[in-house]
């Protein structure tokens, strides 16, 4: 299984960026999909995750961005609406191979990775 995330770059303070991640393999329907971030000397944490329900979002982002998923294309989006200067990381999405949303924040529960896009927002 390949993750292969895209739409980073740099944008100023109140803009937008829509990140992209298509997966390899059949069945993405099945799964759940996630965007985490990670800034220098912090650890990986949550963004949003959906699977064929209600997405789940991180308090930070609530109200700002939107995950989405076309199953026909197998890709997963994040809209990333006014932007803040502490939104810069460099953002992952991830794959869980379990049909369970348990535990959908923790960075473990999740066996698939992207290999991660920049995001920096100016001031």
């Amino acid at each position: 299984v390949q993750l292969q995330a895209s739409g980073g770059g740099l944008v100023q303070a109140g803009g937008s960026l829509r990140l992209s991640c298509v997966a390899s393999g059949r069945t993405f329907s099945r799964y759940l999909m996630a965007w985490f971030r990670q800034a220098p000397g912090t650890e990986r944490a949550f963004v949003a995750a959906i699977s064929g329900g209600s997405p789940y979002y991180a308090d930070s982002v609530k109200g700002r961005f939107t995950i989405s998923r076309d199953n026909a294309k197998n890709t997963v989006y994040l809209q990333m609406n006014t932007l803040k200067p502490e939104d810069t990381a460099v953002y992952y999405c991830a794959r869980r191979t379990s049909g369970s949303n348990h535990a959908y924040a923790a960075a473990r529960v999740y066996d698939y990775w992207g290999q991660g896009t920049q995001v920096t927002v100016s001031s």
